[in-house]
């Protein structure tokens, strides 16, 4: 986030971006566990299903399925340095990179284009051509009326994981083709870097 300010364009037409981009190939080819992305595509959806049920208010779904993701990202983050090999990013921009490239490419097998970056380079949104999540769903017409966002597991993931490397994020969907829109896009705003703290002993 310090230091030399980078040209605003997708770091996807860098060579670190190209970099990115073959790390990502590599590991999902080599060294990822695939599942079958039909039955996790079924179990997600029954999760959702479920939490409507119980809630019975969208917004209250949203939460929980942000919640849910921001645990599994809190988690996974070991899992995805160890696999990646990365070290720290050098800025927010490289770190959309990262996430787009390698991230979505190793647990998802996608790799949204990232867009929209800001004049200050603290936000970007990551449009998803394809969301394995949302495959084989159709949303009643309630859920799209009050505002269900389906696949907001996905913004918990992203927060989650960035918090453990000291970054705290607003993580949002704005648009999804779920709900009529054009395209599937997240919004991902830099709040601030966090101080490395000494956990507090376990009593």
């Amino acid at each position: 986030m310090q230091g030399t300010p980078q040209p605003r364009a997708t770091a996807a037409s860098n060579q670190p971006g190209a970099r990115a981009k073959a790390a990502g190939e590599d590991i999902w080819k080599n060294r990822t566990d695939k599942i079958n992305a039909e039955l996790f595509t079924l179990t997600y959806g029954s999760l959702v299903a479920q939490l409507v049920k119980d809630y019975e208010d969208y917004a209250e779904v949203n939460t929980q399925l942000d919640k849910m993701g921001y645990n599994i990202g809190t988690r996974l983050i070991e899992d995805f340095i160890a696999k990646s090999g990365l070290t720290k990013c050098g800025s927010f921009v490289e770190t959309a990179d990262v996430i787009s490239k390698i991230g979505f490419k190793m647990y998802l097998g996608i790799t949204p284009t990232i867009t929209n970056i800001s004049q200050d380079q603290k936000e970007f949104s990551l449009i998803l051509e394809d969301n394995p999540l949302a495959e084989f769903v159709e949303l009643p017409e309630d859920a799209v009326r009050d505002g269900l966002w389906y696949s907001n597991v996905l913004c918990g993931v992203l927060r989650g994981a960035l918090e453990m490397v000291l970054l705290q994020v607003e993580c949002n969907f704005v648009a999804d083709v779920l709900r009529g829109d054009e395209v599937t896009e997240i919004r991902v705003r830099l709040v601030k870097v966090l101080d490395e703290e000494v956990p507090a002993a376990d009593e």
